[in-house]
C-alpha cells in the first residue's frame, strides 16, 4: 500500500503533501480562488500522476526494448462534465526519436497499461475516517 500525508495550516490554501519516502510538494490553488499559486492545484496534480505514470511507464518499455528516443512529451488536457457526470482526459504523446508505426501503435498500447491509467478507468472505492 502506498501512502502519503498532507495537512494544511491557516495559510489559504497551502497544502503540504509529503510521501512514505520523505519527498515534499506543495498544491495550492489560484490567486483567482482565494490562494496563492505556490503549487499545482489539486486537478493539476491528477493530471500530473497520469502524465508523469505515463512517462515513466514509455520510458521503462523503450530502454528495455533499446529503441533509439531521446525525448517523451506530454499534454493531457482535463475536463469535468458534471450535467453527465463524466470526467475525460485527453493525453497527447510526442515521441522524439527513430520510431516506425509498429512501434507508435505499441507504445500507445503500453501508455494505456501505465498503473495511473489503470487506476483511472477501473473502478475506485474511497474510505473515509475523521479522526
Amino acid at each position: 500500500m502506498d501512502t502519503l500525508s498532507a495537512k494544511i495550516d491557516t495559510r489559504l490554501y497551502r497544502t503540504e503533501i509529503t510521501s512514505a519516502s520523505g519527498n515534499v510538494l506543495i498544491s495550492d490553488e489560484p490567486q483567482s480562488l482565494g490562494g496563492k499559486n505556490l503549487g499545482l492545484n489539486p486537478t493539476e496534480l491528477l493530471a500530473s500522476s497520469l502524465a508523469s505514470c505515463t512517462l515513466i511507464t514509455l520510458r521503462m518499455y523503450i530502454n528495455r526494448k533499446q529503441w533509439n528516443v531521446e525525448e517523451i512529451n506530454i499534454k493531457i488536457d482535463f475536463e469535468r462534465d458534471s450535467e453527465r457526470n463524466c470526467t475525460s482526459f485527453t493525453r497527447r504523446i510526442e515521441v522524439i526519436g527513430e520510431v516506425d508505426e509498429t512501434q507508435r501503435q505499441r507504445l500507445e498500447t503500453i501508455a494505456n497499461s501505465c498503473p495511473i491509467h489503470k487506476t483511472l478507468t477501473h473502478s475506485i472505492e474511497i474510505k473515509t475516517t475523521l479522526i
